[in-house]
């Protein structure tokens, strides 16, 4: 039952989503079930026509805020003084990264504007974190700096040899080496 259910909202997203019709004002579950994400099979609007270019921004983008977002967080809960130092670096080194990037893709036609919303993950990860304190979180930080940087470098590599937007592709070729010493000091923490 469950299932037959589920495969009829999704037809009736689709449906509604090909024939480009709104659901009418006061029908929530029809606007629900054309705009929620979460329903198997059905893809929401803004993700249909995000460009790679578009995806590769908001990912660079996302990945500078979590960055910041956590060493606000470990320059006050960290019981290390390297690992505080750490991050002071990265709040440093990536609000001027968010900056390179903004510039970078302002330069695309048509102009790109990266979002800076976290990921589910990244948001999951910050929550985690702030439930840690001394050497717990010393420790939860360090891991997800390693990982952090070792994705972000390896969109930054992506898009540098695929990419089809010149700003960001020298961006990306820009960022490569300062990324992979971050992910080298990461692993040292």
């Amino acid at each position: 039952m469950k299932h037959t259910t589920l495969i009829a909202v999704s037809v009736a997203a689709l449906a509604l989503a090909g024939c480009k019709k709104e659901a009418p004002a006061g029908d929530a579950m029809a606007t629900s079930a054309a705009t929620d994400s979460t329903i198997p099979g059905v893809t929401p609007a803004a993700e249909v026509q995000r460009s790679p270019s578009q995806v590769f921004a908001d990912t660079a983008a996302a990945s500078d805020a979590f960055e910041i977002a956590t060493s606000q967080l470990a320059a006050d809960k960290a019981s290390s003084a390297k690992v505080k130092t750490f991050a002071q670096q990265m709040i440093k080194a990536h609000t001027e990264s968010s900056k390179k990037l903004e510039s970078a893709a302002a330069s695309a036609t048509p102009k790109i504007v990266p979002d800076a919303a976290m990921t589910a993950q990244q948001q999951q990860v910050l929550s985690d974190l702030q439930g840690k304190s001394g050497a717990e979180f010393d420790k939860a930080y360090a891991a997800a700096q390693v990982n952090a940087h070792q994705s972000t470098l390896n969109a930054l590599k992506a898009y540098a040899t695929g990419g089809d937007v010149a700003g960001l592709k020298s961006f990306a070729t820009e960022m490569i080496p300062a990324v992979t010493a971050h992910f080298n000091m990461a692993k040292g923490l």
